[in-house]
């Protein structure tokens, strides 16, 4: 296991230097597909770029709109960045009760591996993307894989080791992640927004995020808080290189929880972001596409 340490917008010195620059660039070869999942689901996936496959898999109640300062950004010279709507979330399908199994997920993400044809694949996922990421595993092992990148991520739910990785401020907002009523559900997603960052957000970046967050129907939230899943023997028998991401002020995933996971991954590494949220990609994404580049690049 090693640990990295950095200030943001730097990269992490136990990795090999480069000087680096990521411009926002809109990329021309971006296309959309729809794959089918699990149980017909349509899945909707943003695919661009070329080179060895990196899948994105958001977390709870966000879309693959929240991967854009990686997919227009100059990785795409390099990867072929893959970013999937979960059931439930943005341009895929909703199905009203569909989420508790873990099946179903592992099925969606092996739709989007196989049917894009992809192999040698860096799974990244982010929170509740990590679950669904461990999920995969649990069916379909590592054969597929190349290396694993956790961020801010749960590998358990609904379990009292699962609580206690969280933060109070977010526990306190899971009460009405479910509410239908229009003021309680939108003032939660607002407090949520802004629990993902630890500064404060400039208005354009917070309204859009809000937007796709709103997008998920409540019943969606309060259907993926139900489930009771933990993956700890998937941690303890990964056989490829782990990647382990966190923000140092992330209130709703402890950064306790990496240490933690990288303690039970033979090949681990974590790294720290100071001054860094739950959101690490968004907030700091010259250093985490710097790092997922290297981390790809060796793997």
């Amino acid at each position: 296991m090693g640990s990295l340490a950095a200030h943001c917008t730097e990269p992490a010195a136990v990795l090999p230097p480069l000087t680096y620059i990521c411009p926002v660039v809109i990329r021309k070869d971006m296309e959309s597909h729809t794959v089918i999942g699990g149980d017909d689901v349509a899945l909707r996936v943003t695919d661009a770029g070329r080179g060895r496959p990196v899948v994105l898999v958001h977390g709870y109640s966000q879309s693959r709109m929240c991967w854009r300062k990686q997919i227009e950004s100059d990785l795409t010279d390099e990867f072929r960045l893959i970013a999937p709507d979960n059931r439930g979330h943005g341009e895929s399908g909703k199905p009203r009760d569909a989420y508790e199994d873990s099946a179903l997920w592992a099925n969606d993400l092996r739709a989007v591996i196989t049917e894009l044809d992809l192999d040698d694949v860096v799974l990244v996922g982010w929170s509740y993307g990590g679950l669904v990421v461990l999920d995969y595993v649990e069916f379909y092992g590592t054969d597929r894989i190349a290396g694993i990148n956790l961020v801010g991520a749960i590998s358990s739910i609904g379990t009292e080791q699962a609580t206690e990785r969280l933060g109070p401020e977010y526990i306190d907002l899971v009460s009405a992640f479910g509410s239908t009523d229009v003021e309680e559900s939108t003032e939660t997603m607002r407090r949520f927004v802004d629990l993902c960052v630890h500064d404060v957000l400039p208005a354009e970046d917070r309204y859009y995020m809000l937007g796709y967050n709103i997008v998920v129907p409540p019943y969606v939230r309060e259907c993926l808080r139900d489930r009771t899943v933990t993956h700890d023997a998937e941690l303890d028998a990964l056989d490829i290189p782990v990647l382990l991401t966190h923000g140092e002020e992330d209130a709703v995933v402890l950064a306790a929880a990496s240490e933690q996971y990288a303690d039970r991954i033979d090949d681990a590494t974590v790294s720290y972001y100071p001054e860094t949220g739950h959101s690490p990609f968004w907030e700091c994404p010259e250093r985490f596409n710097h790092e997922l580049r290297e981390f790809a690049r060796r793997v």
